[in-house]
C-alpha cells in the first residue's frame, strides 16, 4: 500500500505541475491568439500570473484546513477535480478577463495537491525512509513541467490545455481507493484539527511558517521570473542564433529541478541533515544566477545549459516541503504543508511587483539582479533560523 500511495501521490503532483506550467509556456502564443499586442505581452503575462498565484493563496487556506479536518485523501480528490476542469476550460478563452478568471480558479484547485500528497506520504512512512518518499513525490512530480514544455512544442495552445485537463480527470479515477494514514485517524476527534489560529497564537509556530516561506523565495524567483520571462532575458542578453523560448527554458529547467530534487533528497539522507543541503543548494543557485544574468552574446546552448543548472540547484524544493511537514504537529500538518508551498509559489506576486518597480528605471537584467539579491539573502537567513528536522518523529500535536 505504501508503494501505491507514493506512486499516486507522485502522479498527482506531476499533473499539478503540468497544469501549473502550461500557462508559463503557452503565455505568448495564447495571448497573441486572443488579440493581445506584442507590446503588452509582459504586463498582461504578469497580470495573469498574479491572478493564478492569488488563487493559490486562497486555495491553500481552504484545502489545508480541509486536509486536517476532513482528511488528506479527500483534498486530493477535490483539488484535482477543480483544477482539471478549469485547465480544460482555458482552451476556450477569448479575452484576458476570461483568462484571468480561469487562471484564478485553476490556482485555487492546484493549491491543494502538493500539501496533501506530502502529508499523506510523510505520515504513511517510517521515520528513517520518510525523506525518500517525499523525494520521489517531489522529484517525479516536477517532471510535469517538462511535459508542459514538450506539449507546447508539439501542439497548439488550445490542444495543450485540453490534454492537461483530460489527464487530470483520468488520474482522479485511479485514486478512489487510497486510505487515510493512521496518524490522522488517531486524531479524528481532536477539536483543534486545522485550526489556523494556532499559527498566530505562538511566536515559534509563526516564525517557523515565515522562515519556511522565505526559504523558498530563490526557487520561485527562478521559476516564476527567470524561466517564465526567458524570451525577454534572451533578447536583452543578445543571445545569438534562434530566439530563446519559454517552453525550452522551462523544459531544461524542470529537467534540472527533477534531478536536483532526487540528488538533494539523497544527499540529505546521506549526511543526515536537511539544512546543510539546503544552504549548499542556495549558494550554488545564487552563483548560477550570476552566470545567467551576465551571459551576453552567448549561444542558445549556453543559455539553456544555465536554465538546466538553475533548475538543478533549485531542486531543494523536496527538502522544503519535507521540512514543512516535519515542523508541525498532526492536527496542523496538512494546513501548513499546503500553505507553505503555495505561499512560496505566490511569492512571485511581490517578486514580480518588485521586478516591475526596478524595471521602470533600469534595464531588465539589472532589475532581475536586484530582486535576485533580495530573494537569496532572505532564503539563506530563513534556513539558518529553522531547526534541523532529520528523523523527527511526526506523532505529536500542536496545542
Amino acid at each position: 500500500m505504501i508503494s501505491r500511495i507514493i506512486i499516486l501521490s507522485s502522479l498527482g503532483y506531476f499533473v499539478d505541475i503540468l497544469d501549473l506550467f502550461l500557462f508559463s509556456v503557452l503565455r505568448r502564443t495564447s495571448l497573441l491568439a486572443i488579440g493581445v499586442p506584442e507590446s503588452e505581452l509582459l504586463s498582461q503575462g504578469i497580470f495573469l500570473l498574479n491572478m493564478q498565484m492569488g488563487g493559490l493563496i486562497l486555495g491553500s487556506f481552504i484545502w489545508g484546513v480541509l486536509g486536517d479536518r476532513k482528511g488528506r485523501v479527500k483534498v486530493l480528490y477535490g483539488s484535482i477535480f477543480l483544477y482539471s476542469v478549469a485547465t480544460l476550460l482555458n482552451a476556450f478563452v477569448t479575452d484576458t478577463y476570461q483568462y484571468a478568471v480561469l487562471r484564478f480558479i485553476s490556482g485555487v484547485g492546484l493549491s491543494g495537491e502538493l500539501g496533501a500528497a506530502i502529508t499523506l506520504v510523510a505520515e504513511s512512512m517510517e521515520t528513517k525512509k520518510r525523506g525518500i518518499g517525499t523525494m520521489i513525490v517531489a522529484g517525479f512530480g516536477l517532471m510535469g513541467g517538462m511535459l508542459a514544455a514538450l506539449l507546447s512544442e508539439l501542439f497548439d495552445w488550445k490542444t495543450c490545455y485540453m490534454i492537461g485537463g483530460a489527464i487530470g480527470m483520468g488520474l482522479l479515477l485511479l485514486r478512489v481507493s487510497l486510505p487515510e494514514p493512521t496518524l490522522f485517524k488517531e486524531i479524528a476527534h481532536h477539536d483543534k484539527r486545522g485550526d489556523i489560529r494556532l499559527l498566530f497564537t505562538s511566536k515559534i509556530r509563526f516564525f517557523k511558517l515565515s522562515n519556511l516561506v522565505m526559504m523558498g523565495l530563490p526557487i520561485w524567483f527562478n521559476s516564476g521570473i527567470l524561466m517564465v520571462f526567458a524570451p525577454e532575458f534572451g533578447k536583452s542578453l543578445s543571445i545569438t542564433g534562434e530566439p530563446i523560448t519559454a517552453s525550452k527554458s522551462v523544459l531544461y529547467s524542470y529537467f534540472g529541478v527533477a534531478l536536483g530534487d532526487f540528488v538533494s533528497g539523497a544527499l540529505s539522507q546521506w549526511v543526515r541533515s536537511r539544512k546543510k543541503i539546503v544552504v549548499l543548494f542556495i549558494f550554488l543557485l545564487a552563483s548560477t544566477m550570476i552566470f545567467y544574468l551576465s551571459s551576453y552574446g552567448k549561444s542558445p546552448f549556453y543559455f539553456y545549459s544555465l536554465c538546466f543548472l538553475l533548475g538543478f540547484f533549485a531542486g531543494y524544493w523536496a527538502l522544503l516541503v519535507t521540512m514543512t511537514a516535519e515542523n508541525f504537529g498532526t492536527n496542523l500538518r496538512a494546513t501548513v504543508t499546503t500553505l507553505v508551498p503555495n505561499l512560496v509559489r505566490a511569492s512571485v506576486i511581490p517578486l514580480s511587483f518588485l521586478f516591475e518597480f526596478f524595471h521602470k528605471k533600469n534595464n531588465i537584467i539589472s532589475s532581475a539582479s536586484y530582486v535576485a539579491v533580495v530573494a537569496v539573502m532572505l532564503g539563506l537567513f530563513a534556513v539558518v533560523q529553522l531547526p534541523e528536522t532529520f528523523q523527527t518523529e511526526l506523532k505529536f500535536l500542536e496545542e
